[in-house]
């Protein structure tokens, strides 16, 4: 029978396969004991990553008039810090910032219709009617734990495309507990999270007196009736208790404490504000934050692309690049996982209505921080930006980047209550992904 450890164990098992390894090491001029100190420093180092935060760019950025620049776009390449590396004249600031971050050229794709395409970028499957799948950010959740009491999987704002795109980027069988707690839009007037706090009339004195006798009422209760999802009832309780009594969650939530100098800094967008509310949350504790704010399908650029994208890309330059700068300059860049995408690219060529179509076949995601190294680019495209001719890298694969700069195994499966296994890296053709070793 197999032992359950695995790879990962880092008790007292060795399998045949280490204790064969452990007797080649004397050839080396390593006895046992050193081989055994060895194993469990690895075992015991923390990865440098143990946060995400998602820019979300709702409705597919062209990749051809931002990250990947070619001569059919009607924008210029610029120079960036990094020497051979262009991008768009659109984001002058994000240029500056280079070393910091890289860009995957060659990302390929399986879904070309936003619904399903959203659902494959949140998930890295593609859409069953018998299958719920969970999503990336929950399974970080999950894998890394909680780190204090704030949330530890927050979206700010919400979808905007409605209540069914917010449940791509839900857990379903993996728990409740690893749902996103979604905010409202930070760059409205009188910000607040909901239920967050206690009413003026209650103290906190009053609220432990009335826990206590709950938890006497409860005891004896219990007693009589036995269920299974008090478990889930206790857990969600005392989260929520402890987020409404605890001053340091109320204070992550609050964007008052920010100088106006910062606020500026970022845009006063709404992807900015949310984009500063992720840093707030992120320091605070929280795993992973998914930061949009863009109305529906923003960067849909079916008509006038060029005038959108024009003016889409003043906000993403700006909020991104003071996004690096800010972790950078609080000593979290090296902590925290940046990551810009969003469903898909824009097809190479304009349409009769100078737009550009969906193009899943060959776009591009950034990646920064977290350990992962910046100032370049993984993977090439054609003259034209339309498919792969060198590295042609999936959805998973990039999962399995992720996965492993935070610690995450990206070869496990979970099962799901159906009976089939799910791969929590899947890539193209239902593959497991791989991390780009370049970046590390």
């Amino acid at each position: 029978m197999k032992h359950a450890c695995g790879a990962t164990c880092t008790g007292g098992h060795f399998n045949r396969r280490d204790f064969l390894r452990v007797g080649s090491l004397s050839f080396l001029g390593i006895g046992l004991a050193p081989y055994l100190r060895l194993k469990a420093a690895a075992a015991s180092t923390p990865s440098k990553a143990q946060a995400c935060i998602l820019l979300w760019l709702d409705g597919g950025p062209s990749h051809i008039d931002t990250w990947d620049p070619k001569p059919n776009s009607g924008f210029k390449p610029i120079s960036t810090n990094v020497s051979g590396i262009q991008i768009s004249e659109l984001l002058p600031r994000v240029a500056k910032q280079m070393d910091k971050v890289a860009i995957v050229r060659t990302l390929q794709t399986e879904e070309n219709n936003h619904l399903q395409a959203s659902h494959y970028a949140a998930t890295g499957h593609r859409p069953n009617p018998a299958m719920r799948f969970p999503s990336f950010s929950s399974i970080v959740t999950k894998e890394m734990g909680r780190r204090g009491e704030t949330p530890p999987n927050v979206m700010v704002p919400g979808m905007p495309k409605g209540k069914i795109y917010d449940e791509y980027f839900q857990a379903h069988f993996l728990g409740a507990q690893y749902n996103p707690m979604v905010l409202p839009d930070p760059q409205q007037k009188n910000f607040e999270v909901p239920d967050l706090s206690l009413p003026k009339s209650v103290s906190t004195a009053a609220v432990d007196d009335r826990l206590t006798f709950l938890k006497i009422v409860n005891r004896a209760y219990r007693q009589k009736v036995e269920a299974a999802e008090y478990a889930n009832m206790d857990t969600f309780l005392d989260q929520a208790w402890k987020m409404i009594l605890s001053p340091s969650v109320r204070e992550a939530f609050n964007l008052e404490n920010e100088s106006e100098k910062t606020k500026d800094f970022y845009g006063r967008t709404s992807f900015g504000q949310s984009a500063l509310l992720a840093r707030r949350l992120i320091e605070a504790g929280s795993r992973f934050v998914t930061a949009g704010g863009y109305r529906a399908q923003a960067w849909d650029t079916h008509a006038n692309n060029d005038e959108i994208h024009r003016n889409l890309a003043q906000s993403l330059d700006q909020t991104l690049s003071a996004l690096i700068t800010d972790l950078d300059q609080r000593g979290l860049l090296a902590s925290t996982i940046v990551i810009a995408m969003g469903e898909f690219g824009r097809s190479p060529h304009l349409n009769p209505l100078l737009g550009r179509d969906h193009w899943p076949d060959c776009w591009s995601v950034v990646l920064g921080g977290g350990g992962l190294r910046g100032g370049q680019v993984v993977g090439a495209s054609d003259e034209r930006g339309a498919y792969p001719i060198d590295q042609k890298i999936g959805l998973g694969d990039i999962f399995a980047t992720i996965y492993e700069a935070l610690g995450i195994d990206w070869n496990k499966e979970y099962m799901h209550p159906i009976g089939r296994p799910l791969k929590i890296a899947n890539t193209l053709h239902d593959e497991t992904g791989t991390p780009i070793r370049q970046l590390f």
